[in-house]
């Protein structure tokens, strides 16, 4: 694998996120060891910021495009949108469905959650880590993209802990807001309490 994936811009996307469409560029990249198509879509001019804001989103078709409210990753995805449109920052999507384990495997995850088991809890019971995601893909975007000093949007402290163990100077970690409903809030409860994500639940319920 090459030092760092290279680049190409793809195409110049006219975004409707609010009542006038904001420009962003998409970029490919090549080289990754998982072969899959990552793409970063940048906001604005990045690299004339210090520390730009990057959000490092996996791909959730149910909840990104579907709407579904068994996560939170549609809200945060668009929120990351909203913010972007109007401060500017990179967006890295990544192609790790259900935390890396695929569309139909996160389907049949839910149909295990449907039994009132958790969510990782059922990966496990699939035959997965908690967790499979590999965010190297995401490191080697930011290198390849020149960016070094980052202001991370996410509630995922393993997200920073990767990316400063990687080189990557993160300069502070923002949390998302809380998008909790009576369809995932034992799904956000289980991702506080085994993987220590920073999301004020008992604050958005109170």
């Amino acid at each position: 694998m090459p030092a760092h994936p290279k680049t190409k811009v793809r195409a110049n996307v006219p975004v409707p996120l609010t009542e006038a469409a904001i420009q962003t560029r998409f970029v490919s990249f090549s080289g990754f060891n998982d072969d899959k198509e990552h793409i970063a879509i940048i906001y604005g001019q990045p690299n004339d910021q210090d520390a730009p804001l990057v959000r490092i989103h996996s791909e959730c078709l149910t909840g990104d495009v579907f709407g579904s409210q068994r996560c939170d990753c549609g809200d945060q995805l668009h929120e990351a949108q909203r913010i972007m449109a109007a401060e500017g920052g990179v967006l890295l999507y990544l192609r790790q469905e259900g935390r890396g384990i695929g569309l139909y495997n996160k389907l049949d995850a839910y149909a295990l959650q449907d039994q009132g088991i958790d969510t990782y809890k059922a990966n496990e019971m699939l035959g997965f880590d908690h967790d499979s995601r590999d965010f190297t893909p995401a490191i080697d975007m930011l290198k390849a993209l020149d960016l070094t000093r980052v202001r991370l949007l996410s509630n995922n402290p393993h997200k920073a802990d990767e990316l400063v163990a990687a080189g990557i100077d993160v300069t502070e970690r923002i949390e998302t807001g809380v998008y909790v409903n009576q369809f995932n809030a034992e799904y956000l409860k289980a991702k506080v309490e085994q993987q220590n994500h920073r999301i004020k639940l008992k604050d958005s319920q109170s």
